[in-house]
């Protein structure tokens, strides 16, 4: 019962009514607009959208083997699913016939989806959570169980069904995201207009796909608040523009330090802000520090391949270093594909009798493709020939399918729960730098990425009778300055036993090697300042040693790995001498190509 003072006026009512007609106007905008956004959605191979039918036909062929040859197991399946439900479905009615809100006992595994506490608390939302975990189970089991096919198509299998289980959470529907109700019903439906605004943003920007926004993208501007270390772009040409960074202290190592990062991504990832930044942080421990910012490619690059990339890359900064210093030697640096083809291009120069690198530094790093971690699952002839027809079409691969890529291998972190915030909650995205940079990916070139798929991935041509560069057949044990590689324990992308496994087979006398906690990037970009992550480190030699006898004899050590490569990189980086400035060079740090410039 309400007083008189309670009941809304009609100055309320009123409000509400016309705020209620905004939204609806709101709404029927917004309709139109995703409409439109969804009409524009490119044609796009399904093979780049999924495995090929070949893979589950020969899941369905070996289950229906089995059922045939083995149905016990299947009934021992069904039964104990049929069990686990049964029994949740009568402890469920056993609490609503008791009167009051209570789930039933609940011992389901702690899972970040649900971590809002209705998931516990209230019957409804409960059962719904544990339902669908007992069908994820089934479906995990049935699929694990699955004789008769291969180990890599196994893999798959496995990894695909929990994709479609993983979009099937319950979290992922408004009518059952018991935070997403809590919050329409808190701002009147606000949350959903906000959230639909979201969307429709989001498909508009991406040519009619869905590619949520991980964050703020007018939060940053590159050059501004996101790599912003003083330097100069000493040189350029099609493939690169070449960074030195101005010096703060008195005197240097005599030997420069170039740093080649992937050319997947944006290179500022080194140097998101002074606090995390590597290259600033190298540069105040007195190297001479250059850094090479890749071009994004064009159809116009569709027959820029290897060759060019180390040429015209690798081969070409090394010189420029060497000239702008008076040294003639550098250290070299390569993170992710980048240190791939640094190893390939050692290889060369070591056919060349080149003998300008005095080390090398790996960071995240596959030169050894037999292990070819969960990446692995989009490595398979299917997902590769249609990038094949993708490339022999536009020219580039698309940043996009890259992006996509990278984010499925953690959907539940990249996708589904910054899909719920932004479109189920009506939230911005999040002020974050490191996902800024995550989303301000690069295309690729047709005839490189191909011949990187194919030659490295899928052949593992480097690691076994070896791979053509530059006209001449290189291999991985022609490797032979000393080596530091630095490889991350949950790195998804890749996997640090494989990392290992590379490193173990170049020819190099000196070879360190060193594991850092977390993953891809953020074992990489983590400043001795935050002493966040750890990292492991072995004396033992690695030729004769496993990955895995390696780390069950490493050592752990706090804090970053920084200080660590620093030490070793001191000894081979020469006396001091009086500080380089870069002069005036062609235009200031981070340069043209990174903010999307293009040769002129």
């Amino acid at each position: 019962m309400t007083t008189q003072d309670d009941a809304p006026t009609n100055e309320t009512q009123s409000a509400n009514l016309e705020r209620m007609n905004e939204n609806i106007a709101k709404l029927e905008e917004l309709t139109e607009r995703l409409v439109s956004a969804v009409s524009t959605k490119r044609r796009v191979d399904p093979n780049l959208q999924g495995p090929g039918q070949e893979l589950y036909m020969k899941a369905a062929a070996a289950y229906m083997a089995e059922v045939m040859q083995n149905p016990s197991k299947l009934i021992e399946h069904q039964v104990s699913y049929w069990g686990k439900a049964l029994k949740h479905y009568v402890e469920a009615q056993q609490a609503l016939v008791r009167g009051t809100l209570q789930a039933p006992p609940d011992e389901t595994p702690d899972d970040p989806r649900f971590a809002n506490p209705l998931w516990k608390t209230h019957p409804y939302f409960n059962f719904i959570k544990q339902q669908y975990l007992m069908n994820a189970e089934a479906i995990h089991r049935a699929v694990k169980d699955i004789e008769g096919l291969d180990t890599a198509d196994a893999k798959r299998l496995e990894y695909f069904t929990q994709q479609i289980v993983d979009l099937f959470s319950p979290t992922n529907f408004l009518g059952t995201n018991p935070e997403a109700l809590s919050r329409a019903v808190e701002t009147e439906g606000q949350s959903l207009v906000d959230g639909l605004e979201n969307l429709v943003r989001d498909i508009e920007a991406n040519d009619g796909e869905i590619l949520v926004s991980l964050a703020d993208k007018n939060a940053f501007r590159v050059g501004e608040n996101l790599g912003t270390t003083p330097g100069k772009v000493v040189f350029r040409n099609r493939l690169m523009e070449m960074i030195q960074y101005a010096p703060t202290t008195e005197t240097v190592h005599a030997t420069p330090l170039v740093i080649f990062p992937p050319w997947i991504n944006k290179f500022y990832v080194l140097d998101l802000n002074p606090q995390k930044s590597l290259i600033k942080w190298l540069v105040d421990q007195g190297y001479t520090v250059f850094v090479v910012s890749w071009v994004n490619p064009d159809p116009s690059y569709a027959a820029v391949g290897m060759d060019d990339y180390v040429e015209e890359g690798y081969l070409t900064a090394i010189a420029q270093a060497k000239a702008l210093t008076g040294e003639d030697k550098v250290n070299l640096v390569g993170y992710c594909i980048a240190g791939t083809t640094l190893a390939l291009t050692l290889a060369l120069m070591a056919r060349r009798g080149d003998t300008s690198v005095r080390s090398a530094t790996f960071f995240t790093t596959l030169t050894d493709f037999s292990d070819q971690g969960e990446v692995g699952v989009f490595l398979d002839n299917d997902f590769v020939d249609g990038i094949e027809r993708e490339v022999t079409e536009k020219g580039y691969l698309d940043s996009f399918f890259m992006s996509r890529t990278f984010s499925y291998l953690r959907s539940n972190d990249l996708i589904y729960r910054p899909a719920i915030r932004s479109y189920m909650m009506g939230e911005a995205p999040p002020a974050f730098d490191l996902l800024y940079w995550n989303g301000d990916s690069t295309n690729l070139p047709a005839t490189m990425v191909m011949e990187y798929l194919r030659g490295l991935c899928q052949n593992d041509c480097f690691a076994r009778d070896g791979f053509t560069i530059c006209g001449e057949k290189v291999k991985i044990s022609e490797v032979k300055v000393p080596v530091c590689a630095v490889a991350c324990e949950t790195d998804h992308i890749a996997a640090w036993n494989a990392s290992y496994e590379g490193v173990r087979k170049m020819g190099a006398r000196s070879k360190t090697f060193i594991l850092s906690q977390s993953g891809h990037i953020a074992g990489i970009v983590n400043p001795p300042s935050k002493k966040k992550y750890g990292h492991y480190t072995s004396e033992a030699p690695l030729k004769d040693l496993s990955a895995a006898d390696w780390r069950a004899g490493a050592d752990f050590n706090e804090g970053s790995w920084w200080p660590r490569w620093d030490a070793w990189l001191t000894r081979r980086s020469g006396k001091k001498v009086p500080a380089r400035d870069p002069g005036e060079g062609l235009c200031d740090a981070p340069g043209t190509y990174v903010i999307g410039g293009k040769p002129s």
